[in-house]
């Protein structure tokens, strides 16, 4: 919406028909800032040389020019100017003089709606978000056919007010934004997208509700690459989910591939992770010894960053890993594509997928021979110029690789890289948990999106069947706890056997899983990351694996740690698997003893020997791309 606004003759407006054509030069004798300020200058000469100047990218000279105009004029038209302005001051990102620009426009004209729309969005820069909230709603309440008032207008201010209550996690109140959008527009995919997954936050089944004249179609159709994980275990509408996003969202290049195929014969390969989370994040928390145990007289090892700098020491560590950190937070796609392509790079990994933050459009550019996507979505991306993907036996199901746009790198034994390095706290009693010293504690840590009512009603049956029991669930948000209270007690489980315990820091985190008898996890998004956080600090994991890449990553962690009697397949044999467990402590007690002896000393954690694994399968792709078999020697 900051878009320069032309009065009706300013569209064909020439502005050397008001000042000569010297008039372009600051300090001319018809210096045009002087017949601005002289009031000797039309709005429209003024809006005409601005725009010509916006072209050459001199925003502050045309913002300067606005002002002396603005500083003169007593004009009627005066509030387009301001708008003007604010634009142009919004772009050099000064916010403060934006907001004042536009309030001096809508001191002139209270209804001008565009003005209220852009005032929102400099009180959002400036961290004002209750004021942005106000000029929004302000707009969605306007009718529209009201002066200035569309329809596109209306709706850009309510998926704005959508937009930052997701943001701070009002959820409720942001859903029933985004409910109103939809009423007064279907078709609209991103909203879309966002109310199905912000209802699977709130754990508010059916997810697919109907809300106006959207239909059941429009809903799967705009259901995120990421929700859909959660939402079926179709590899069909895993795949389809992830071809929209890339169809609406990113940017087709049909330019040659930047990289330059070249012999390197001797010297180390140039490996590089592409990534916006080396800081405080799961992925980062996952990755440090990957980069640290990289075979340095093989490998130099580069982090393209465009992560937030969050100080902490987890970012710190991440940085010390690589050989070369590079920041790329303030590159465009085409210029971060560039200097990965100058720098030489011989793989390139791709940790985000389509996860918050991607970039699809560095590696659609193709910036180096070898493409891989790795753990940022543990599914088909659909991103062109990601040609692999890491995978092991037990997440490749050979059913599976067809609805799969990546070629997979197999590595022989878990995909799954995690740190054993991680800090853990002193391990807190129950009673400090808020949990009786005496029950039977189930545990169900992952996110609440990856619930699913069918999941939640295998949970309320395990409690049923298993009477001095409790489950032990995070507490991400109010209106997720409040479902799943309701839930329960329609479930016929007394809501109290439901212990929801707050987000602490990942030491306090790690130590809480040695508390719980059993972790029960959820289908078909299992657990990743935090399974292997369950099973490093010795609980047990009851899992049931599917079709998809996303619903076997537990399974492959059991596997790998020596306990695949505790996969299932079926919603009965996990049901009958957690109630046996739930019902035979002594039996869990010797897998907590297997774990405590055995585990860490697994496969799984033989951490090193997965850095080999991985950097074996990256030699292969090397070699197979034919990137060091033609051209000149480097």
């Amino acid at each position: 919406m900051d878009a320069v606004i032309d009065t009706p003759a300013a569209a064909a407006a020439d502005p050397t028909s008001v000042v000569t054509s010297d008039a372009g030069r600051p300090g001319s004798a018809a210096d045009p800032f002087e017949l601005a300020a002289s009031g000797r200058l039309s709005l429209d000469a003024v809006m005409a040389l601005a725009g010509q100047w916006q072209q050459q990218g001199q925003l502050a000279a045309a913002a300067l020019l606005y002002q002396r105009w603005i500083e003169r004029s007593d004009s009627p038209l005066r509030h387009v100017a301001c708008f003007n302005w604010g634009t142009l001051l919004a772009a050099l990102q000064q916010h403060e003089r934006a907001a004042h620009a536009y309030r001096l426009a809508l001191a002139q004209q209270p209804g001008f709606a565009h003005a209220r729309v852009n005032l929102g969005h400099e009180f959002e820069h400036l961290g004002d978000d209750e004021r942005a909230l106000a000029e929004w709603r302000g707009v969605w309440a306007l009718p529209s056919g009201a002066a200035g008032v569309t329809r596109e207008l209306r709706l850009h201010a309510i998926n704005n007010v959508a937009r930052l209550l997701e943001r701070q996690r009002r959820y409720d109140e942001a859903e029933r934004a985004m409910a109103d959008s939809l009423v007064f527009e279907p078709a609209q995919p991103d909203v879309l997208q966002h109310y199905v997954h912000i209802r699977q936050k709130q754990c508010a089944w059916p997810v697919y509700r109907p809300v106006g004249r959207v239909t059941q179609n429009q809903l799967l159709m705009g259901t995120s690459a990421l929700a859909m994980l959660s939402a079926s275990d179709d590899p069909a509408l895993q795949l389809l989910a992830a071809h929209r996003f890339v169809a609406d969202k990113v940017e087709r290049i049909t330019a040659a591939p930047l990289f330059t195929r070249r012999r390197r014969p001797q010297g180390r390969i140039r490996l590089a992770y592409l990534s916006g989370d080396f800081c405080m994040h799961a992925m980062g928390l996952l990755i440090p010894e990957l980069l640290e145990l990289h075979d340095r007289s093989r490998f130099e090892v580069t982090g393209y960053c465009f992560s937030r700098e969050d100080g902490t020491p987890l970012r710190q560590r991440l940085i010390r890993a690589m050989d070369r950190h590079v920041r790329i937070h303030d590159l465009d796609d085409a210029a971060a594509a560039r200097r990965i392509a100058d720098d030489d790079i011989d793989i390139l990994v791709d940790l985000q997928g389509l996860s918050s933050g991607a970039r699809p459009g560095i590696l659609g550019r193709r910036p180096a021979p070898v493409q891989v996507g790795y753990l940022g979505l543990p599914a088909t991306s659909a991103v062109p110029g990601v040609d692999h993907m890491i995978a092991d036996p037990y997440v490749m199901q050979p059913d599976y690789e067809r609805f799969c746009t990546e070629r997979p790198m197999v590595v022989p034994h878990c995909y799954q890289i995690c740190d054993r390095q991680r800090e853990v706290a002193p391990v807190p009693g129950r009673t400090q948990c808020g949990l009786p010293e005496d029950a039977f504690v189930f545990c169900a840590f992952n996110n609440n999106h990856k619930f699913t009512p069918e999941v939640f009603g295998l949970w309320m049956s395990i409690l049923r069947e298993v009477p001095d029991s409790v489950l032990w669930l995070l507490a991400d948000n109010p209106w997720a706890e409040r479902n799943l209270r309701s839930a329960a007690s329609d479930a016929g489980v007394d809501p109290a056997r439901l212990i929801f315990a707050p987000r602490v820091a990942p030491p306090e985190y790690l130590a809480r899983f040695a508390v719980a008898d059993l972790f029960l996890d959820t289908f078909p998004y299992n657990a990743g990351a935090t399974a292997s956080d369950v099973l490093w600090m010795g609980t047990p994991i009851v899992t049931r694996s599917g079709r998809t890449y996303i619903s076997r990553m537990a399974g492959s962690l059991l596997t790998n740690v020596g306990l695949p009697e505790l996969i299932t397949e079926t919603p009965e044999d996990y049901r009958a698997l957690a109630v046996a467990l739930g019902r035979d402590r002594e039996r869990v007690r010797g897998y907590k003893r297997y774990l405590a002896d055995e585990g860490r000393r697994s496969t799984l954690f033989d951490i090193p020997a997965r850095v080999r694994d991985i950097e074996a399968g990256f030699v292969t792709l090397l070699e197979q791309s034919n990137a060091w078999a033609s051209g000149p020697d480097a």
